[in-house]
């Protein structure tokens, strides 16, 4: 469906796209709004307004083109929420590209500046954007521990391999052991990632997140169905299977789910896919 214009209580809702370039290092690029501009000095991510007749994706490439003087080779839809501002209100198509075509270069006589979402140091940046920083300092992938089945002092072993190529978020996830054994295995894997500055969640467990100070939770799918509210705690992820558990996921304003299974597995024989 191609976007359009809502008019809400006589505020006209501007349509936006907006890309997000992402280096492999993880590095996105931030453009700051040239004088002349509504909000000159803010940092913001480059895109534009959606034409009428136009699909994201086209204003997308259309706006990057005539700003950057590149061309989109790969792009994946990301966010996608509103944003009021005291005098307009804007909904925002976030895209991440991956691929383009040209060096960015500010044709709009634009500052450019590519940031790592971990440490910003451009400002201001424009309101909107700043729920989405905490957003792209999540990494690619996500690790799950296996303990109870190859033991743990074997699994330690490989983890710190993993971690030394890059892992950077690690979920302890081991229904089988005992608590006195959960504890000490969760503190082994939490002082295994601190040199790597990865971080770590536990399973379901909030009490057992606070004493052995992890990073945050992660809630089985029971568990995200039954709370209430958004447990306590800087990251907060959950497993989803159906869009009532990922409707219930953005009501708790989770950070991130992970959906499962996608493909067969051993943990859910027989479960669709």
């Amino acid at each position: 469906m191609k976007p359009k214009s809502i008019r809400t209580n006589n505020t006209t809702t501007l349509q936006v796209s907006v890309g997000i370039l992402v280096k492999p290092n993880g590095q996105v690029l931030m453009a700051q709004r040239p004088p002349g501009k509504p909000s000159a000095g803010y940092w913001e991510f480059p895109g534009g307004k959606i034409e009428t007749g136009e699909t994201p994706e086209a204003a997308l490439s259309r706006e990057l083109h005539e700003e950057l003087g590149i061309d989109i080779q790969q792009a994946f839809p990301w966010l996608n929420f509103q944003y009021n501002y005291p005098d307009r209100q804007v909904h925002l198509h976030f895209y991440r590209i991956t691929n383009w075509s040209g060096e960015p270069e500010g044709r709009e006589g634009q500052k450019l500046s590519w940031q790592n979402p971990n440490h910003v140091s451009v400002s201001p940046l424009l309101p909107a954007n700043h729920q989405l920083m905490h957003t792209l300092t999540l990494p690619d992938t996500y690790a799950i521990t296996y303990a109870s089945k190859t033991g743990a002092a074997d699994f330690l072993e490989k983890l710190d391999s993993a971690l030394q190529r890059g892992i950077q978020l690690i979920q302890v996830r081991e229904p089988r052991m005992k608590k006195q054994e959960l504890i000490l295995f969760s503190q082994q894997v939490i002082a295994a990632a601190k040199p790597y500055n990865a971080r770590v969640l536990i399973n379901g467990d909030e009490q057992l997140v606070r004493s052995v100070n992890a990073d945050g939770i992660h809630l089985p799918s029971r568990q995200l169905m039954n709370a209430s509210t958004r447990p306590d705690f800087s990251l907060c992820a959950a497993s989803c299977h159906n869009i009532e558990e990922l409707h219930k996921a953005v009501d708790l304003d989770l950070d991130f789910v992970v959906l499962s299974p996608v493909l067969p597995t051993a943990s859910h024989p027989g479960k669709p896919t």
